[in-house]
């Protein structure tokens, strides 16, 4: 019999809260036996609501995508070309910030042919929808829309990791960097539309 209370969704969000204490690594150092500890049953208890650490993994990713689709769609209504873009990478930053252990779970590609993924897979569908929203407004071939995402995607998540991890260390600003960066790649995005 399951613990009054406990469900897959309470599973989750402690597995997230988890995650996120964690930092960078938490969420790769997430495990069924610090979830059962932090709620209070044993691990086998938590077998009635997830299937296996793979299952508790996929809901953590599945409740993080759903989250940064949420930051990155507040963040880009009504903005359009490079605000638009700006204002993306510019979420992406500060919830990667917010919730480092989080950011690493929305980094988990689902799994085309696993049914098991389908959630996940959906979650992540929304996010490159807000993603090419944000750069329709280049005028982008469609073609050349995945390409644009993945640029966005790789140096944001690159100086975040590099942020994140340390691996900056000059005294020099790393805001000015960041803007450095950010303007290069609407120049790319900008060539891509060319």
């Amino acid at each position: 019999m399951p613990r009054a209370g406990l469900t897959r969704a309470a599973v989750a969000s402690v597995a997230v809260e988890l995650v996120d204490e964690g930092g960078t690594d938490g969420f790769d150092r997430l495990t069924l036996a610090a979830v059962a500890g932090r709620a209070g049953v044993a691990v086998p208890s938590l077998y009635k609501h997830v299937a296996s650490l793979g299952d508790l993994r996929r809901a953590v990713s599945t409740e993080a995508i759903t989250e940064l689709t949420r930051v990155l769609a507040a963040a880009t209504i009504g903005r359009a070309g490079p605000d638009a873009v700006r204002a993306a990478a510019d979420a992406m930053r500060a919830f990667a910030h917010q919730h480092p252990g989080r950011y690493a779970a929305t980094q988990v590609a689902p799994d085309p042919d696993d049914p098991a993924d389908a959630e996940l897979r959906a979650r992540a569908a929304e996010t490159l929808t807000v993603l090419s929203g944000v750069l329709r407004g280049f005028g982008l071939p469609e073609d050349e829309l995945v390409d644009a995402i993945r640029m966005l995607r790789s140096a944001v998540h690159g100086f975040v990791t590099l942020e994140l991890g340390g691996g900056f260390g000059l005294p020099d600003d790393l805001d000015r960097s960041y803007a450095v960066l950010i303007e290069g790649i609407i120049a790319g995005v900008e060539r891509l539309a060319a």
